[in-house]
């Protein structure tokens, strides 16, 4: 019984011992432990204020800075430097920094195009005038030209002008004149004239190549031309017969150029005809009676400037041997 009792007790303590040296073992553990996550925390926060080196690319323009802020955003904003909502940031305002980080930003510049009657102004981060227009949504055509030209880099307030270039084949049809022939016939009266033959156009196809300049023709090139139909000649038939009154023979003078178709005779009625012929040239002319006259008696007729220019010179003054015949017909 005693020897029971003894080993209970041995036993007892034993246990003790050990969930003592446990509970120490713990407690260092956990004193390490503390000692270890403080260490770190102090670390971490240290490094998050330590200065980082940040190397910025401002369209071009490079800086080296140093800087305690965290993301881009704060660091932008520590050193004033505006970025609009048009331009381009790379990482991101909202990227977290570290040193040796690399801040590229590309400035968009302003443009205004000029395009088909319109203008667009916008701005843009593109490379070339090219670039622009199709960032823009413009067609740019074959032939198509642009100011600046396609591959200008972009300026700031760049003006852009494009000028469409179309070219067309193009038949157009044209008339073909007719050619009037005239025809005497003595056996109709001098007054009286007759078509005895239409004239009818013909028809010439023509081949164009046009080149137009913001839908304005600026040429026109002939390729070919096919003659589709011949024209046909208008044929005129004037009478040549006339009935012919005693001849009388003399002087004959003019009117003023000023004072219009006058013709006058002092043995052929007003409103009768008379055919007057120079007999040293052959000339002749016909003309109306509407004046009496000449009042020379030497002069046979007193005839307008444009009538005695038919049958004379003007600058002689008077024709001396001309033929009167009334025209009876």
């Amino acid at each position: 019984m005693i020897e029971n009792c003894e080993l209970i007790i041995e036993n007892y303590s034993v246990k003790k011992i050990k969930n003592i040296f446990l509970l120490i073992f713990i407690l260092i553990i956990i004193f390490w432990g503390y000692k270890f996550f403080s260490r770190e925390k102090r670390i971490f926060s240290l490094k998050e204020n330590y200065s980082r080196q940040i190397f910025l690319n401002d369209n071009g323009l490079f800086y080296s800075l140093t800087t305690q802020q965290k993301t881009v955003g704060d660091f932008l904003a520590e050193n004033k430097i505006n970025i609009s909502e048009y331009d381009q940031i790379i990482p991101e305002k909202n990227s977290s920094l570290v040193s040796g980080e690399n801040i590229f930003i590309r400035r968009a510049v302003k443009i205004k195009i000029e395009v088909d009657g319109k203008t667009i102004e916008n701005y843009s981060l593109a490379k070339n005038v090219r670039a622009v227009l199709i960032e823009n949504k413009i067609e740019i055509g074959r032939l198509d030209k642009s100011e600046p030209d396609f591959n200008s880099p972009l300026t700031s307030n760049l003006k852009i002008i494009l000028t469409r270039i179309n070219v067309e084949e193009k038949i157009i049809p044209e008339d073909i004149p007719f050619k009037i022939i005239s025809k005497d016939d003595p056996k109709l009266s001098w007054r009286e004239k007759k078509v005895s033959q239409v004239g009818v156009k013909g028809i010439l196809e023509v081949k164009y190549k046009i080149t137009y300049k913001n839908g304005k023709e600026i040429s026109r090139v002939v390729l070919e031309k096919n003659r589709t139909k011949e024209p046909i000649d208008e044929i005129n038939v004037q009478g040549t017969y006339m009935e012919l009154g005693k001849a009388k023979r003399g002087q004959a003078s003019f009117y003023a150029k000023s004072w219009g178709e006058l013709n006058a005779s002092r043995d052929i009625p007003r409103g009768g005809y008379a055919k007057i012929t120079n007999m040293l040239n052959g000339k002749s002319t016909v003309v109306q009676i509407n004046d009496y006259g000449p009042q020379s008696p030497q002069r046979i007729i007193d005839l307008s400037y444009a009538a005695f220019s038919k049958i004379a010179s003007p600058g002689q003054g008077i024709a001396n041997s001309v033929k009167v015949e009334q025209i009876l017909n």
